[in-house]
């Protein structure tokens, strides 16, 4: 990782939501950065637009990261734009399906599968023999999930993907710590979203009041997160999870005497 803060960014699923927030993030801090997405154009545009008038340099890809040809084109693309090879990281792409285990479709549970866990890995390999030839450190930065720890309902195949996620943040990180690249992962807990707000009818109540900091987390809470483990000064952090919950998932069922 450079201590000028001038090498290139690449944050997978990087058009909306938390991804979004992630790329702003990375731009404020006066990182050149490139986001691969499979989002309406406009949205993509906006992240974009965003990031340059933050003052960064900013690339947006069009890409599905579970197809191995497809996530090498996004390293062609990022070393031709650039100049040079992205030395972070953030594998932020991840999909779900809303099934019971007993009636989920196997074409639901490969495409889940491949977004969220085949594509951290087609991503991370790619990232890193580039690093290794250039002789590079870097840091990846994954983003996990609540069911990293505890089950979720109805979600049998973004559990298992992001459980895996978790598993493959450590074997990543034993593996490459002697390249000098550092391997993480950040599990948020319930963050507000387009896309959980209409989840529930007041998404923001709803967890807020089971969280012990009393409110839901925003997108920023997350981006803050991967931003500081993909710094020097996390230099010698890796093969952590880093809970970014407000304490959701550090408590357990309790049958009696729980405080309001």
């Amino acid at each position: 990782m450079d201590e000028a803060g001038e090498t290139p960014v690449l944050v997978t699923g990087g058009g909306i939501g938390i991804g979004r927030d992630i790329v702003l993030t990375f731009a404020r801090a006066g990182r050149p950065v490139a986001f691969c997405h499979q989002d309406p154009e406009d949205a993509a545009a906006e992240t974009e637009r965003l990031a340059r008038d933050a003052g960064a340099e900013c690339l947006a890809i069009r890409a599905d990261v579970s197809r191995p040809a497809e996530a090498d084109a996004v390293f062609a693309r990022v070393g031709e734009h650039f100049g040079r090879p992205a030395e972070v990281l953030v594998n932020n792409a991840g999909i779900q399906v809303w099934s019971s285990l007993l009636d989920h479709a196997d074409a639901d549970w490969d495409r889940v599968i491949g977004v969220n866990l085949s594509g951290t890995f087609y991503m991370t390999a790619r990232f890193a023999r580039r690093l290794s030839a250039a002789g590079r450190p870097g840091a990846v930065v994954n983003i996990g999930s609540g069911c990293n720890k505890v089950a979720f309902p109805s979600l049998v195949s973004y559990t298992a993907s992001k459980g895996g996620v978790e598993q493959f943040t450590k074997v990543a990180a034993v593996e490459l710590g002697p390249l000098g690249i550092t391997v993480n992962c950040v599990a948020p807990g319930a963050v507000e979203t387009e896309r959980t707000k209409a989840e529930a009818a007041d998404y923001g109540a709803t967890w807020g009041a089971i969280t012990p900091m009393r409110r839901v987390g925003q997108p920023e809470d997350v981006a803050r997160a991967v931003l500081w483990l993909a710094s020097p000064e996390a230099r010698f952090v890796t093969g952590q999870t880093l809970w970014v919950d407000g304490g959701l998932f550090a408590q357990g069922p309790w049958a009696y005497g729980r405080e309001s």
